[in-house]
């Protein structure tokens, strides 16, 4: 724990550094449209954020109109982190599950200091934690204590669920943070529910092995939510381009999906260096 939470420190530390020299800013950016609560409606103008236009009402015809806010003096922020089995893939030192926990760990590190409540639900096809938003860095740190720990029960996904059980135990509006490999289906519909109630945030996380897959012949593969053993031949040019491309196009659908409701989008590699995309993230958002 003591190891985890010293990365954690270390990533906060070249994050905070590189807002600060690179954008003049702070943390917050992150955390833009937290504790806020939906006011009036006023015409679009130059430099307003078009993630702001009330689509809806422009529609009409009548003129382009942005929603104003009001903010809240309670700001919220909930991670929603799948826990399946298909995030054990990846190489034994780092599989896309440890990198799921890394990133949730430090902006949760981070939220803790910039946002008044701070809650988490890790998911399989299950609640396996649920650690409801509250004020406070002993929340904080039980969250990433929690989140370190935490050995899912279940295998298996359903995205679906997870932001269903988000939507209804979010009240007011907040900054939602889903990190998932998204594979699975059937979420769209609850995934645009939430985006428009919330600030959505999406960290698509994958590993080079479910897009670029070595050519290692014919083997077995284990696949861990089913419980079933597939042969596939990995040398066979169509069974890589099918993989390949399978990954690509629900990749671009996920993040046309996400444009289309104001949803920000981050796609990482398990085994890259997440920082210096994570400080674009908040160079976008601010």
């Amino acid at each position: 724990m003591d190891e985890f939470l010293a990365r954690l420190r270390n990533f906060d530390i070249r994050i905070r550094k590189a807002v600060n020299s690179q954008m003049r800013g702070n943390f917050r950016s992150i955390f833009k449209g937290t504790g806020l609560e939906f006011s009036d409606l006023r015409t679009y103008q130059y430099g307003d954020d078009v993630r702001a236009i009330d689509w809806n009402v422009s529609s009409k015809g009548h003129g382009t109109f942005v929603k104003v806010f009001r903010e809240e003096k309670d700001q919220t922020v909930f991670f929603v982190v799948d826990v399946s089995a298909s995030q054990q893939v990846g190489s034994r030192q780092r599989d896309k599950l440890t990198a799921t926990k890394e990133v949730c760990g430090v902006l949760a590190l981070s939220a803790i200091h910039e946002a008044s409540h701070v809650g988490m639900y890790c998911f399989s096809d299950q609640k396996e934690r649920y650690i409801k938003p509250a004020n406070g860095i002993k929340t904080g740190y039980h969250l990433i204590m929690s989140l370190f720990k935490l050995q899912p029960v279940s295998g298996q996904t359903s995205i679906a669920d997870a932001l269903l059980f988000t939507l209804n135990a979010l009240k007011r509006r907040s900054v939602v943070i889903l990190l998932s490999d998204f594979i699975d289906t059937n979420y769209e519909h609850n995934l645009k529910a939430l985006a428009k109630k919330h600030d959505l945030v999406v960290i698509h996380l994958y590993d080079q092995r479910e897009v670029n897959l070595p050519k290692l012949g014919i083997i077995p593969v284990y696949d861990s939510e089913s419980g079933r053993m597939v042969w596939v031949n990995t040398s066979s040019a169509s069974f890589r381009t099918t993989l390949h491309d399978t990954f690509q196009q629900n990749r671009i659908q996920l993040e046309r999906l996400c444009r289309q409701y104001n949803a920000s989008y981050l796609a990482l590699d398990s085994q890259e260096d997440f920082v210096p995309k994570l400080v674009e993230l908040f160079r976008i958002r601010k």
